[in-house]
């Protein structure tokens, strides 16, 4: 991302007394999911109420963190909508009120929208970075990780983060790129094939170029990936060797590192 942050943190709900000398947590019998739900850990029977007491940990923290760096909106970056393990076992994980959350790439959400939309994302019907451009990210990795940074030193959500049981520790998102790191393809595959037959990296097409050909605004740093159609082929087609054939092919801009 082009944008920077002066503070970037790691939240987890994991004691890093218990990590080894590389960073690699070495206790071996923890949750990592909500569908982790009902499975036994250290003998004990991990249930939907100790969940729920973390999840909302994880949630008020972010709340907090907003709060502290006077946001009242944020932006929807990489979304990808995931389809939910409709098993009967499972069904205590959706609530109703999932069924409204309808987001776009790129689409600015209210504060009040963020508890609901996080509570999907950290049980995994759904992913996607919030941020607003140099004053706060919030980024979810695998294993109930998640990253936060701001241009502020967030005592308060700090405090609040340890008191609840959070461990908040010194620490770059995985996910956050600067314009260089970012690596740009495009990629293809027959269409209503999952398997992608071909690839080409796309350079020295400046940031701006992209944002305007996928209609995104200027704080979004244009990561993740983008299904494209016929309206961007005259554009891209001037960048690749690849002869775009949109009735053979599905087209994918892959951005990440």
């Amino acid at each position: 991302m082009s944008q920077k942050y002066k503070y970037q943190w790691r939240i987890t709900k994991y004691n890093p007394d218990f990590r080894d000398e590389n960073g690699h947590y070495t206790k071996i019998e923890d949750w990592t999911s909500s569908y982790d739900i009902g499975k036994v850990f250290n003998g004990q029977l991990f249930t939907f109420k100790e969940y729920l007491h973390v999840e909302s940990a994880y949630i008020n923290t972010i709340l907090m963190f907003l709060k502290e760096s006077k946001v009242k909106s944020l932006r929807v970056i990489g979304l990808e909508k995931h389809k939910f393990k409709a098993q009967q076992k499972w069904q205590f994980l959706y609530e109703d009120k999932f069924q409204h959350v309808q987001l776009e790439e790129d689409m600015v959400i209210d504060v009040e929208d963020v508890p609901t939309i996080c509570k999907m994302i950290l049980r995994e019907l759904m992913y996607c970075q919030l941020l607003v451009k140099d004053k706060i990210f919030i980024h979810f990795g695998w294993d109930y990780y998640m990253y936060i940074g701001t241009n502020y030193q967030s005592a308060v959500a700090i405090k609040f983060a340890s008191n609840n049981g959070l461990y908040v520790e010194s620490f770059q998102s995985p996910c956050y790129l600067s314009q260089e790191e970012i690596i740009r393809i495009m990629q293809w595959a027959l269409i209503d094939d999952d398997s992608i037959t071909g690839e080409e990296e796309l350079k020295k097409i400046p940031l701006k170029e992209y944002q305007n050909i996928l209609n995104l605004l200027d704080e979004h740093p244009v990561t993740g990936i983008f299904k494209l159609n016929t309206q961007h082929k005259d554009f891209f087609q001037r960048f690749l060797s690849h002869k775009m054939d949109f009735s053979k092919y599905e087209y994918y801009l892959w951005c990440n590192n």
